[in-house]
């Protein structure tokens, strides 16, 4: 071993004045390589390294480093969150690099940019960056998915996009040995052609013995000088470099990147759509956001835009798509363009289109949508799990409810489940969430499969399917092992936590949804740090979900002793969430109507008091308190005293002058009919109407009468409006009963369905506890009802305040 080191040290020896006269012809050509500093400690430190190889002979120097990471960090290391579909693309900057003690320090090391007359770094041996100890932990592989398989559709993607699932013919270690001696040869000698055709070919390095190349000083010299020729090189030979950086795994943060992508960008205007669409696709499969260069491609490809062909327009929403960001002025040209070519997509490039649509979240019409999903329904049995999982990724985006489309969904899930992997799975639980449609059979396939692709779940997997099952009240016996499995995972995922904050109080609100409370992750949720921490997010703001899961506490688990929120930040947060309904729920018609129907029942506003019982669920409640006689309690505070009403003003607060009672009337049953009139039942029963009829309480003194003459004395009146008393309302130490009345609106239940969803449902049982008796005001009850009669929402709401079952 140690022999083989000398005599590559000698041999490296012949190299160096060489290596010094291409460096000095390099600095003829663009000038100085440092500034004067950089260059004296340059000259410093290459003097005492050579002066340390004089003194100690061939010397091996040990790097630990070599043989424990890899100089070049992988392409999915150093984009791990590219792939994220949900989360901001993000790429990590080059951290700084070691000057290694070579001869090769200045000359190699160190280069002046050609274009923007900064110092590069070369070298492929980054420091390492310190890292939480999980995050070097490698996640298991999950079910492969082909993300690009409609490429295989149609042979004119072979043009403009890289098929990395077809390497180029292997290049044996000698061959590439070979290649390294030329470039040591050749030196400041090679041809543009020449850099180009010695990174290709060592391009086809098989991916085990790319290390060894890119350790290699002359390989590095390589590089820099593909940079000195960059704008030598010809269209073509430019993307072959930039391919052959695809299969050298280049990181995506490496600086020669920036000049290749500044060069493209300078050719834009005189390359060929075909040729512009291969480089996208090229930094895409870099994994590189290259928005310059995209800027100036689609500002080649606008005025063009309409006629594009079907290979063209799918590639194209793909790297939108990839880039997270729509192109202004594009959406019109292409919503039209994909109108026209809908019906001759393949079902691969239906999935297609809806990712790329999804990801760069662009909005086309409704009437669009559907006709997407129209076309991917009819082809569904012929799509990938991958793309059908697309489309549904597209629906969740648009809030659109696809009738057809999830009632596919509810038999492919179940046949596709077994198959599938933990983010497809994830995608379809998430979307039927958003869409509020729950079917027992997706649910019960997807809870099946996720137990056993824990360890592949990222904490986002976990934490949105907890989300996902916890807004159905999916309940843990429907399978036992579903949610401890998730659960325990994001024990495991603490560390994510540290980036990604919201996704710990997604899958703990989630949780509680399902009535689940894990006290350890719930006591790191609530913790000083983890909530300054949150707090400071930029992503999103935190402030309601730490308000949520606080307030959750305090109600669900009494025995708590673990840390709180602040009263400081719970009054802040409510404070703002009332603002907010103040300006949204409160002005909903329905809402309205419902607070002037209870007003008037009631006997005037003191009686009703439209707030938030419970700050942390967000959303309002009419509150009234009803005694142990059945009267109403005065409870808005902004009301003190029951006020008398003028005789001149308007009857919608008719007043009893304080006697407290009710004085609208009472709804008349047959039962009644039959008392007041004395009569007997007849054998042929009375006709009903879709709402009784109203009495109301004639003028004092007056002689109201029932339409068949019968006289209402004053102590008859006292009697029919004497209200029953409200049933199965636990009434507190003074006998008093507390409502919590809800106007609940479409979008708390679930899709044909009169099942609340995941913090609606959760607010009732909190409510409960907190000693209320909820009574709904159905949507689907009182928003047909908001055009009738007065009379007959006052017969409805007084049917909902004191029904007695």
């Amino acid at each position: 071993m140690a022999a083989c080191v000398r005599c590559q040290r000698v041999a490296w020896l012949r190299y160096l004045p060489g290596l010094r006269n291409a460096f000095t012809q390099s600095q003829h050509l663009y000038g100085k390589t440092e500034d004067e500093t950089d260059a004296q400690e340059g000259k410093k430190g290459a003097s005492q390294h050579q002066e340390a190889s004089l003194q100690g002979g061939s010397r091996l120097y040990y790097k630990p480093s070599s043989y424990h990471h890899s100089v070049w960090m992988s392409a999915a290391s150093w984009s791990q969150t590219v792939n994220d579909e949900d989360e901001q693309c993000l790429y990590t900057l080059a951290p700084p690099l070691w000057r290694q003690s070579n001869r090769y320090s200045v000359s190699c090391l160190r280069h002046l940019s050609s274009s923007e007359n900064t110092p590069l770094d070369l070298t492929f041996e980054p420091e390492m960056p310190s890292v939480s100890p999980y995050s070097r932990k490698p996640m298991p592989t999950d079910v492969r998915v082909d993300t690009r398989g409609f490429l295989k559709c149609r042979p004119e993607y072979a043009s403009m996009t890289l098929d990395l699932n077809q390497r180029p013919p292997p290049l044996e270690w000698e061959d590439a040995l070979a290649v390294l001696q030329k470039v040591a040869v050749l030196k400041g000698s090679m041809k543009p052609s020449d850099v180009s055709q010695f990174l290709v070919e060592l391009s086809r390095l098989h991916p085990n013995k790319m290390s060894l190349v890119k350790n290699n000083q002359r390989f590095v010299m390589l590089l820099r000088y593909s940079v000195v020729n960059l704008r030598l090189f010809t269209d073509l030979q430019l993307l072959e470099l930039l391919q052959s950086f695809v299969w050298l795994d280049m990181p995506p943060a490496h600086p020669l990147l920036g000049l290749y992508e500044t060069e493209l960008s300078r050719r834009a205007n005189q390359m060929t759509l075909h040729q512009l669409l291969l480089a996208a696709d090229l930094w895409r499969c870099i994994k590189r956001p290259v928005p310059q260069f995209l800027q100036h491609l689609y500002d080649k490809i606008h005025p063009d835009l309409g006629f594009m062909g079907i290979p063209e327009l799918v590639h194209l929403l793909y790297i939108v798509g990839e880039c997270r960001q729509f192109p202004e002025g594009f959406i019109h040209p292409v919503q039209q363009l994909l109108m026209r070519h809908l019906q001759q997509l393949y079902p691969e490039e239906v999935g297609s289109v809806c990712l790329g649509l999804f990801k760069s979240h662009t909005s086309l019409s409704q009437s669009a949508v559907t006709c997407i999903v129209d076309k991917a329904h009819s082809s569904v049995k012929e799509m990938s799990d991958f793309a059908m999982v697309n489309v549904l990724k597209l629906l969740r985006f648009s809030f659109l409810f696809h009738r057809a489309w999830m009632q596919a969904m509810t038999h492919e899930v179940p046949l596709r489940a077994p198959r599938m992997g933990v983010k497809g799975l994830m995608h379809v639980a998430l979307t039927c969430s958003s869409l509020h449609y729950r079917n027992d059979k997706i649910l019960l396939a997807v809870a099946k499969r996720v137990p056993s692709l824990v360890s592949h779940c990222r904490s986002k997997d976990s934490c949105k399917l907890l989300w996902a099952f916890g807004t159905f009240g999916f309940l843990p016996v429907q399978n036992p092992s579903f949610y401890p499995s998730l659960t325990e995972a994001l024990r495991q995922k603490k560390a994510e936590f540290e980036q990604y904050p919201h996704h710990l109080l997604t899958g703990l609100l989630g949780l509680a949804f399902a009535s689940q409370f894990p006290e350890d992750l719930i006591a790191l949720a609530l913790s000083p740090g983890f909530v300054n921490f949150a707090l400071k997010s930029t992503k999103v703001d935190l402030k309601t979900d730490l308000l949520t899961l606080d307030g959750t506490v305090a109600l669900e688990l009494p025995h708590w002793t673990g840390p709180r929120l602040s009263r400081e930040l719970r009054e802040e947060v409510a404070e703002l969430l009332w603002k907010l309904a103040q300006s949204d729920v409160c002005r909903k018609p329905e809402v309205q109507e419902a607070e002037s129907i209870l007003q008037h029942l009631l006997g005037g506003e003191e009686f009703v008091h439209k707030r938030m019982i419970l700050p942390h669920t967000r959303s309002i409640d009419l509150e009234v308190h009803i005694d142990s006689t059945g009267q109403p309690i005065p409870v808005n505070p902004a009301y003190h005293t029951t006020a008398l009403i003028p005789e001149n003003s308007s009857p919608k607060f008719t007043s009893n002058q304080g006697s407290g009672k009710i004085n609208e009337g009472v709804a008349i049953t047959e039962k009644l009919l039959s008392q007041l009139m004395n009569s007997k039942r007849t054998t042929e029963p009375l006709t009903p109407s879709p709402m009784p009829t109203f009495l109301h309480r004639a003028n004092p003194g007056e002689g109201a009468l029932f339409d068949n003459g019968l006289n209402l004395t004053s102590d008859l009146i006292k009697a029919l409006t004497k209200p029953s008393s409200p049933g199965s309302a636990p009434p507190d130490a003074n006998g008093r009963v507390k409502l919590a009345i809800q106007v609940s609106l479409r979008n708390h239940q679930c899709c044909n369905s009169q099942q609340l969803i995941g913090i609606h449902a959760m607010k009732r049982r909190q409510l409960k506890l907190a000693g209320y008796k909820v009574v709904e005001i159905s949507h689907s009850e009182w928003f047909p009802m908001l055009g009738r009669s007065r009379t007959e929402k006052l017969e409805y709401m007084h049917c909902k305040v004191y029904d007695s079952q």
